[in-house]
This record gives C-alpha cells, sequence and structure tokens, in this order.
C-alpha cells in the first residue's frame, strides 16, 4: 500500500483529498502547512507528496527545494496543487525537481491518473535499478575475484619459489620472479585504485558542492597533456609505429588528472582490443563550446548491445578473449566526463574499427 503525504493549509481541501485516496486504499498523511508537511515528509517517508504552493511560512516551492537537498528525500515523486497556472510558475516548480502539476480545481479522476502515473514511474524506476544492482552484484561476484586473483596469485607464487628455493636459483632467475613479482603487484594496485576512485565517484555524483568544485577545474593545454600520455602508453606496449596523432592546443573544463585518467583507460583499451601493426588514431576538435577527442583503433569491437551494456566490472566476451580487464576503466571514464557536463558515446563495427569520443565544456 502506498503511503501518500498531502501538505494543504486549505482544511476542507486537504480533508477532501484525504478522503478520496483513502477510498482508493492508499495510505495517506496529511499536513496543514509546510513546516509540518516538511517535517512529516522526513520522518514519514512516503511514496509520493501532494503539495499546494501558496501556503504561510513555508511554501511549496520552499517544501520542495528542502526535499530534493535531502538525500533521503530526493528522489520522493513531488506533485504541486495550484490555482495559478503561468508558464513562469510552473518553469519554477519543474526546476526544483516537480514530477507534475494539478490545477485548482480538479476532478476526482484527475487527481487519481495524476497520482497513479507518478506511482507508476516510481515502481518503474525502483525496478530498474533494482535490475541494474542486481546484475552489478552478479559481475562483482563473477570479476572481482578473478581480476584480484590473478596478479595476487603471481605475487604469492613467486614468492614462495624465492623463499623456498633462493639458494639454489641463478641470480638472473631470481632478477626475473622478482620482475614479475613487481609487475603483479603493480597491476594488483591498479586494480584496487580503479576499485576505490569508482566508489569515490558514486558519492560524488550525489554531493552537489564536491561537484560545484570538480566543474571549477581546467586544463590550459589540453594537447600536450594528452600527447604525453598517450605516448606513455605506446611505448610501454610497444606501439609506438601504430600511434597517429592530430591533437590541436586548446583549454578544457576538467583537471589535468581527471583528463589523464580518461585518456590513459581509453588509449589502454584501443591498444589491448587491436592486433599490433594496426593504426590508433588519437584526434581532436573544438564544435561550439565543447572540447571534442576521439580515440579509433582497428579491432575487435563491440556489438550495439555490448554499447548499450557497458557497465562497471563488465568484461565482454571474457570466454573469447583472454585479456584482462574488468570493463571499469571504462565506465569510470564515461563516470568522469559526464559528472563534467560532457559525454562519452561509442561507434562501432565489429571486427572493424571502433571509435571513442569524449565531449567536454570548454
Amino acid at each position: 500500500m502506498a503511503k501518500i503525504l498531502v501538505i494543504e493549509d486549505e482544511e476542507s481541501v486537504r480533508s477532501n483529498i484525504l478522503r478520496l485516496l483513502t477510498f482508493e486504499d492508499f495510505e495517506v498523511v496529511g499536513a496543514a502547512n509546510g513546516a509540518i508537511g516538511l517535517q512529516l515528509a522526513k520522518e514519514q517517508q512516503p511514496d509520493l507528496i501532494i503539495c499546494d504552493v501558496m501556503m504561510p511560512e513555508l511554501d511549496g516551492y520552499g517544501v520542495l527545494n528542502a526535499l530534493r537537498q535531502d538525500d533521503n528525500t530526493a528522489t520522493i515523486p513531488f506533485i504541486f496543487l495550484t490555482a495559478k497556472a503561468a508558464k513562469e510558475d510552473l518553469r519554477q516548480g519543474m526546476e526544483l525537481g516537480a514530477n507534475d502539476y494539478l490545477n485548482k480545481p480538479f476532478t476526482r479522476d484527475e487527481l487519481l491518473k495524476t497520482v497513479r502515473t507518478q506511482l507508476e514511474k516510481q515502481e518503474k524506476y525502483k525496478n530498474q535499478s533494482e535490475e541494474k544492482l542486481a546484475k552489478l552484484r552478479s559481475s562483482i561476484t563473477l570479476s572481482l575475484p578473478h581480476e584480484l586473483r590473478t596478479p595476487l596469485n603471481g605475487i604469492l607464487g613467486f614468492s614462495e619459489i624465492l623463499m623456498m628455493d633462493a639458494e639454489s636459483l641463478s641470480p638472473a632467475e631470481v632478477m626475473e620472479m622478482a620482475e614479475t613479482i613487481n609487475t603483479s603487484a603493480q597491476r594488483l594496485d591498479y586494480l584496487i585504485q580503479n576499485f576505490l576512485l569508482y566508489a569515490e565517484l558514486e558519492i560524488l555524483a550525489s554531493d552537489p558542492e564536491k561537484l560545484k568544485t570538480l566543474k571549477n577545474n581546467y586544463t590550459d593545454f589540453a594537447a600536450t597533456v594528452i600527447t604525453e600520455v598517450v605516448q606513455e602508453k605506446a611505448n610501454i606496449l610497444g606501439r609506438k609505429a601504430d600511434l597517429f596523432l592530430d591533437l590541436k592546443e586548446t583549454p578544457v573544463n576538467i583537471s589535468e588528472t581527471d583528463i589523464r585518467k580518461i585518456v590513459g583507460e581509453l588509449v589502454d583499451n584501443a591498444f589491448k582490443y587491436s592486433p599490433a601493426a594496426t593504426p590508433v588514431r588519437v584526434a581532436n576538435n573544438v564544435s561550439g563550446d565543447y572540447f571534442i577527442l576521439e580515440i579509433t583503433n582497428q579491432g575487435r569491437g563491440m556489438t550495439a548491445e555490448q554499447i548499450k551494456n557497458t557497465g562497471a566490472f563488465m568484461q565482454f566476451e571474457r570466454k573469447v578473449y583472454a585479456q584482462e580487464g574488468s570493463g571499469l576503466g571504462l565506465i569510470i571514464c564515461k563516470q568522469l566526463v559526464e559528472l563534467h557536463g560532457g559525454e562519452l558515446t561509442i561507434e562501432s563495427v565489429p571486427n572493424q574499427k571502433t571509435t571513442v569520443r569524449v565531449s567536454l565544456p570548454i
């Protein structure tokens, strides 16, 4: 049974709405003014709120603004009751996060239709969120142990050999095992850092103040930073001859640390999922108020369904392709770009070409 909070200072209107909703088997709570309604919303956590706009002390706009600032009430569907129908009033409410309006006077059918529509939307949203969470849990369960154990096994295995047989090993063998341990440790550290960054971005997305600070960062010479990152990746992976750059110097509205992370992950994927001796092209341009970065490779590519389902801890075709990778790097890039007011898109023709396009405010 859905719980509905009705905030209305006119007693007769409030009583009529409460009575009507009670007859329709809703659990109802009434509030005689905005201040009481705001307190009840925080205490009762209703499934939907119906609120008058014009009220003394705290009006409907004030109630809605306060609710949207609180993580516990930010997503509760909110319907305004109003005798005012001016466009500026509607716009003000929608900008604050209202879900719908009911103009007074309204009929029983109009009220019930509006209420049920919002409850159905909220239920659909919850189901989608739960489905995504279930997929994420499943992906973590399947992927995380494998991703962490692979480098950990290298560290444990070779360190045990060194401990047990150190006296019988040649200096060259010791050096080779030490290098393997170091490589595995670096891989493990990289994975842990990505997991922590992913969690940090999830928290940051719901913090308006931190988001504001994030968006105030700039990189004045983006092409210089990008060139340094991609050339370093190409050298490490032995693909220097495959790298083609077409970069123009321009400022971009993102920190150097974040642009390095985005470019590093995307270029690493471009090399990882394309064969040697095939080109990887990195280019940029400016379109209106946006900086556009494109990274193109000629590798295995992705299907439309795979692009649609891109998410954390997902690596497509793991049984077919042996490369390590949780897919977490790509989703971190997507989150970072979107948190800065940009967009990351993927265009791909399987087994031919893939282009990742990043759009960021200048």
